[in-house]
């Protein structure tokens, strides 16, 4: 089993509504020091190595076609994959 994490952003310069209103909504709170929050969201995906699938460069790039194809809005969203746990 390989486990991947994708972690979604928006873009730089791409507004952040969520982050602002818990920015505020902390400071509110008395959380004073609060510069600054982003939102993001992460997908843990397992995967079940198949044939010829099972090296970390492969399982990279099946997932960042996952990606494209369906986690993330290329013109609104930045991506990072991450290999975390790999039984191979």
């Amino acid at each position: 089993m390989i486990k991947v994490d994708v972690t979604i952003r928006l873009k730089h310069g791409v507004a952040d509504p969520e982050g602002a209103n818990t920015k505020k909504a902390l400071q509110l709170l008395g959380f004073t020091n609060v510069q600054a929050v982003e939102s993001m969201k992460t997908f843990r995906i397992a995967l079940e190595p198949g044939t010829g699938r099972g090296d970390e460069a492969t399982v990279k790039r099946e997932v960042e076609e996952m990606c494209r194809k369906l986690l993330a809005n290329p013109v609104i969203h930045d991506y990072t994959i991450e290999v975390v746990q790999s039984d191979g």
